[in-house]
C-alpha cells in the first residue's frame, strides 16, 4: 500500500478537504506520513471513524503503545490520554461540573464577557476577530470556571498553542515541561487559597470509596480543562464566523433568519470543526478496516474533519448550508471519550455568534488583512488570525 506523504504540505495545510475526498475515493484508511510521524494510519471515512473513535480494540494511552515514548510529564495524566477503567475514573470527578444544569447557570455570565468584549472591539471598526474575541471570550470564561482568573493568558497561549499546533518537535517539548511547571504552581496557589471554583473542588474531590485524584492528575486535569476548554472554542467561533463570510448568502440567511442559529453552529461544527483529527490511538491488536489490517501497536489518527465531509454520509457534503440537518457530526468526537465540554463550547458559540451579527451589522472581512496564517500540524484546524471589518 502506498504512504500519503504529507511532509512540508503547505496546500494540505491550506485546505485537506480535496485530499480527504481524493483518500477516501480510495478507501477509508491510509498510511501516512508527516513532519511529525514517520508512519501512522489516518482513518478518513465517516462510518469507519465513527466506529474507530468507539473502538476499544484501540487504546488511548501512550504508556501501552509499543515504539512510542510516552513523556513523563504529568500533563499527559489526563483523562483523553487513558483508557478504562481509570479514564471512567478521572471523567467522574469531573463530569458533575458540566451537566446541562450547571452550563445552562453559566449562561448570564458569558453573555456578559461577550458584551463586554464587544463594548471593547466595536468602536475601532475593524479588529483581528481572533485576538480581539474569538480568544478572549472563552479563555475567560474556562478560567473563572476553573478559579484562575489571574492567570497570565498571553504566556499560556503560547505555551498552549506550541503543544498543539507544534511547528517544532523541540519546541513542543519545551512548552510540554513549561506547562507542567506552570500548573504545578498553579495547583499549589489554589492548595494554599481554595476557593467556590473546579479546581479547588477537584483538589478536595472524593468518591464513595474515598478515591482523590493524585498530584499529576490534578496538573493532567488542569491541563486538559484550560487547553481543551478554550482551544476548541476559539476555533469553533473563527472558523464559523469565516465560513459566515466566505459564504455571504448563508451570512444574510442567519440575518433573516436568526431561529437558526442553532442549527447554524452544528453546519460550522460540521463543516470545518475546530478539531481536524482526534488524538492518536494505538492497536492493541491487528484490526481490520475495509481491506487494511492495522497491525499491533501501531498509530492511529481519526480524521474527524474528514468524516464530517463524506459525502456517504451527508449530500453535498462541500458546501456550507445553515438549513443542513448534520446530526451525527464528529466535531466533539464520539464514544467514550466525546467531549466533556461540547454543551459549554456550544453555548458559548451560539452566544458569540448571535452578539457578534447583532453588534457588527456590517461586518465583513478585512480588504486589508493578511492572507490566512492556518495552524500547523493535524490536531487543530483554525487560523492565528481573522482581520475583519464592519
Amino acid at each position: 500500500m502506498s504512504v500519503v506523504d504529507l511532509r512540508g504540505a503547505q496546500d494540505f495545510t491550506a485546505n485537506p478537504y480535496p485530499f480527504y475526498a481524493k483518500m477516501r475515493a480510495e478507501g477509508p484508511v491510509h498510511a501516512i506520513r508527516t513532519d511529525d510521524i514517520e508512519h501512522a494510519w489516518l482513518i478518513v471515512g465517516y462510518e469507519e471513524a465513527r466506529a474507530a473513535l468507539a473502538d476499544q480494540r484501540f487504546s488511548k494511552d501512550w504508556r501501552t503503545a509499543e515504539h512510542w515514548a510516552a513523556s513523563e510529564n504529568p500533563i499527559n495524566a489526563n483523562m483523553l490520554e487513558m483508557d478504562a477503567p481509570h479514564h471512567t475514573r478521572l471523567r467522574r470527578l469531573v463530569a458533575g461540573e458540566f451537566t446541562a444544569r450547571r452550563i445552562e447557570a453559566l449562561r448570564p455570565r458569558v453573555e456578559e464577557i461577550t458584551g463586554r468584549l464587544l463594548d471593547a472591539m466595536v468602536p475601532a471598526g475593524r479588529a483581528d476577530l481572533v485576538d480581539a474575541f474569538a480568544f478572549p471570550l472563552p479563555m475567560t470564561v474556562i478560567c473563572e470556571l476553573i478559579g484562575v482568573p489571574d492567570l497570565d493568558r498571553d504566556a499560556f497561549r503560547h505555551l498552549s498553542n506550541a503543544i498543539v499546533a507544534p511547528v517544532a518537535r523541540d519546541a513542543e517539548e519545551k512548552a510540554v515541561h513549561a506547562m507542567g511547571d506552570y500548573l504545578d504552581e498553579l495547583i499549589a496557589d489554589k492548595r494554599r487559597s481554595p476557593g467556590e471554583d473546579l479546581m479547588s473542588a477537584l483538589i478536595q474531590a472524593r468518591d464513595e470509596q474515598g478515591d482523590r485524584l493524585s498530584s499529576d492528575e490534578l496538573v493532567g486535569m488542569a491541563f486538559l480543562l484550560l487547553v481543551a476548554g478554550h482551544e476548541t472554542t476559539v476555533n469553533l467561533i473563527s472558523n464559523g464566523v469565516r465560513a459566515l463570510l466566505d459564504h455571504p448568502d448563508q451570512l444574510a440567511l442567519l440575518r433573516a433568519r436568526p431561529e437558526l442559529l442553532d442549527g447554524a453552529v452544528e453546519e460550522m461544527l460540521r463543516y470545518e470543526g475546530p478539531v481536524e483529527t482526534a488524538t492518536f490511538r494505538f492497536a492493541r491488536e491487528p484490526v481490520t478496516i475495509g481491506s487494511q489490517v492495522i497491525p499491533a501497536g501501531d498509530a492511529v489518527l481519526v480524521a474527524l474533519g474528514s468524516g464530517n465531509r463524506d459525502a456517504d454520509r451527508y449530500p453535498d457534503p462541500d458546501t456550507f448550508d445553515i438549513r443542513r440537518e448534520p446530526r451525527g457530526h464528529l466535531a466533539f468526537g464520539h464514544g467514550m471519550h466525546f467531549c466533556l465540554g461540547a454543551p459549554l463550547a456550544r453555548m458559548e458559540g451560539r452566544i458569540a455568534v448571535r452578539a457578534l451579527l447583532d453588534r457588527c451589522p456590517g461586518l465583513a472581512p478585512d480588504p486589508d488583512g493578511e492572507e490566512p496564517d492556518w495552524l500547523p500540524g493535524l490536531l487543530i484546524r483554525g487560523v492565528r488570525r481573522l482581520p475583519v471589518r464592519w
